[in-house]
């Protein structure tokens, strides 16, 4: 750092005129307060970019204040405070770290406003020649390539690095982040689930009343945690709570008054599970878009698991043709065909499952067309469990679920009218 000053193209005298130190009163005491007015005292010192920081190892910097010891020992011994040399440090230090590979490669490239700050340092750095230590590196220290740019390479654009790791993304959000179909299938393990749900049904239905209940309050449960998962309601303890004992209110229900008051046992049962969601949803304190939304979703999932009642109403012999007509038709679907042929395959399968079924009871052929009612009830199910990009916590609830619950209306009619 250095506090000459010029004026004028003049060095200034501090001792000029008697203003400095040496004795203005002639009596050895310095002056007070005596300052020129037109003086002023400036500073000068070096500075240094701080949009470019490269990587210094402890082995450069003491090489640097070595051959600095060098250089002031080689320096003549006199003063002189007009030749000034600024930046040369700077240059030194930049010409240092540019002979060890380039190091801002590794950084960003300056943007063209930076260019003219960085002219007058770059052309010090030029003219300023490299370090002893440089040119003695060893042959051994091999250069590391520079690694080349996301969009010269043609490779894909790796975000920054961060603190907590690389989170896995679900296949939804990935399919969200691509912007494919908000349609995703649930795929076999559910379809599997699915299956043995419904033949697990057709079972109890062959056993009796109470041999179904079990498989039915189970369905009832998936359903009521799956429909408000797949609304993106989660959690939502207080609803999945009311609409799965709104379902098994409808069950009892139903076991008290018999199956010939079916209908009127399990419609009386959600009227008064509608009026009981809304007067819940009045006491809510949150805004008033929320609360239809949840008073929308808790109405619909208290409705099917009400409705999924209807299974325990229907003829036994209908479950039984409905149950592993569904199982069929969504394990075909799941299979990797086109879509079409999937399509056409899976309201086969439930078609060719209700006649075989219908043949081990007193349906028949009949149970061709309940079986076929109740596959395309449940491929309905199971479009609704695959839209909205659903994550795999509603493909094993909803994608499970809903296809038995979509096909218990269509088996309790169907049965009450073919058998």
């Amino acid at each position: 750092m250095s506090n000459d000053q010029y004026y004028g193209g003049q060095q200034y005298d501090p001792y000029a005129n008697g203003t400095g130190n040496a004795n203005a009163n002639g009596n050895g005491q310095p002056n007070q307060g005596q300052q020129s007015p037109d003086v002023t005292q400036t500073w000068e010192g070096q500075t240094w970019d701080t949009t470019y920081q490269p990587a210094v190892s402890y082995e450069q910097v003491r090489a640097d204040r070595a051959q600095a010891q060098q250089a002031a020992q080689q320096a003549p011994q006199g003063y002189q405070p007009h030749q000034q040399q600024p930046y040369e440090p700077y240059a030194s230090h930049q010409a240092s770290y540019e002979s060890y590979g380039a190091p801002a490669a590794y950084y960003a490239e300056p943007q063209p406003q930076q260019e003219q700050a960085h002219a007058h340092a770059q052309a010090h750095v030029q003219a300023a020649p490299a370090p002893a230590y440089a040119q003695a590196a060893p042959a051994s220290v091999e250069q590391e390539p520079v690694p080349a740019s996301a969009g010269e390479a043609g490779g894909p654009a790796w975000s920054s690095p961060t603190t907590s790791g690389n989170t896995r993304i679900t296949d939804a959000q990935r399919a969200r982040a691509e912007g494919r179909s908000p349609v995703i299938e649930p795929g076999i393990q559910p379809a599997a689930l699915t299956a043995v749900l419904g033949l697990l049904i057709a079972a109890g239905a062959a056993l009796g009343t109470y041999g179904l209940l079990l498989p039915l309050v189970l369905l009832q449960g998936l359903t009521a945690a799956g429909w408000f998962r797949l609304n993106g309601m989660w959690p939502a303890r207080q609803g999945i709570a009311l609409a799965f004992a709104g379902g098994l209110a409808a069950d009892a229900a139903l076991l008290a008054t018999g199956r010939e008051h079916a209908a009127g046992a399990i419609l009386g049962t959600l009227g008064v599970w509608v009026l009981l969601c809304l007067a819940l949803q009045l006491r809510s304190h949150a805004d008033p878009d929320e609360r239809m939304y949840g008073l929308m979703a808790t109405v619909a999932s208290a409705a099917l698991t009400v409705v999924a009642t209807g299974l325990l109403g229907a003829e036994p012999d209908a479950v039984v043709v409905g149950g592993i007509a569904v199982a069929a038709a969504v394990v075909a679907r799941a299979l990797p065909l086109p879509g079409p042929v999937s399509l056409l395959a899976a309201l086969l399968a439930s078609a060719g499952a209700g006649i075989a079924a219908g043949g081990l009871t007193d349906l028949g052929t009949s149970g061709a067309l309940l079986g076929l009612g109740a596959g395309v009830c449940a491929l309905i199910g199971l479009r609704v469990a695959s839209y909205d990009y659903p994550s795999r916590f509603v493909h094993m609830t909803a994608g499970v679920a809903l296809p038995l619950t979509a096909a218990a209306p269509a088996v309790y009619v169907l049965g009450r009218a073919l058998v």
